[in-house]
């Protein structure tokens, strides 16, 4: 039976090895994902323009929330808040994808060369267009209301590397258990949700009581999250002391979770 490393050097050598077939996977995940639609490609586009147009009329107009700390403008607080929902909607993506990954390419798990580890990283690179297309969306809107945006924004990808590391490991764990269990899609898609309103998306972290605060930085996109709304809206630097020990937590889970998808996908095949 073939054997899988599980050591932390085969991670980057898998992905470095396989980067074109890597990149050529991710291209058509892109593509296919709209083919077919009358608009296309474009839907990446406007899909985080309503989302942006209808968080702020509901918090901003309905509800007449205010970020603290700032303007009190409706502008400010979509910006401020699509910042927050940016960082979450990459993890969710990955996330809730992730269970289902193995099960949609059953016709890879019959092919022994295959490198099935890939398909959860073709899933983040997917996420990361959305992504870059929704900051383009943010940078925008800034410009337009604020004029230039500040210089720190450029951290932004330093910002997000611990959480993508992170969210990596999740989804390989959850890509492996999902083959076994057919439960866990299901878990998955309804703990998301709770997690966006465990962190400080929707509200400011230092509005919260301490002992609610270390409750909240619990949740994996706690400190992406903050992180990302003080290089892109405040315009301050990384906590990098912070932002090291993110990055370490996360190195960690991300070798464990490949070694676990690693250890089970021998019994792929014979479950599918």
């Amino acid at each position: 039976m073939q054997k899988f490393s599980t050591s932390p050097k085969a991670i980057i050598f898998s992905l470095w090895t396989h980067r074109s077939l890597l990149a050529g996977l991710i291209h058509r995940e892109i593509v296919g994902r709209y083919r077919g639609s009358f608009l296309g490609i474009l839907w990446s586009f406007f899909n985080p323009v309503l989302m942006l147009a209808v968080y702020t009329f509901f918090f901003s107009v309905v509800f007449k929330a205010r970020w603290g700390g700032g303007s009190g403008s409706k502008t400010e607080f979509a910006l401020i808040l699509f910042s927050g929902l940016l960082v979450f909607n990459f993890f969710a993506e990955c996330i809730n994808r992730a269970p289902g990954v193995i099960l949609s390419n059953v016709n890879y798990v019959k092919k022994v060369i295959f490198p099935l580890e890939l398909l959860p990283v073709v899933v983040m690179g997917s996420a990361v267009f959305h992504l870059l297309v929704s900051l383009l969306v943010w940078l925008g809107f800034y410009a337009v209301f604020f004029g230039i945006p500040h210089a720190k924004v450029l951290l932004f990808p330093i910002v997000l590397l611990p959480l993508a590391v992170m969210t990596l490991g999740f989804s390989w764990f959850l890509a492996a258990l999902g083959v076994y269990l057919r439960d866990v899609s299901q878990v998955v898609v309804t703990l998301v949700p709770v997690l966006m309103f465990m962190s400080p998306i929707f509200y400011p972290l230092k509005i919260l009581p301490e002992k609610m605060q270390v409750l909240i930085h619990l949740s994996p996109i706690t400190i992406a999250v903050e992180q990302a709304r003080a290089v892109m809206y405040w315009g301050e630097s990384i906590n990098w002391l912070l932002w090291g020990g993110y990055l370490a937590v996360s190195i960690v889970i991300v070798w464990l979770g490949f070694a676990w998808f690693q250890k089970t996908r021998k019994g792929f095949a014979d479950v599918l």
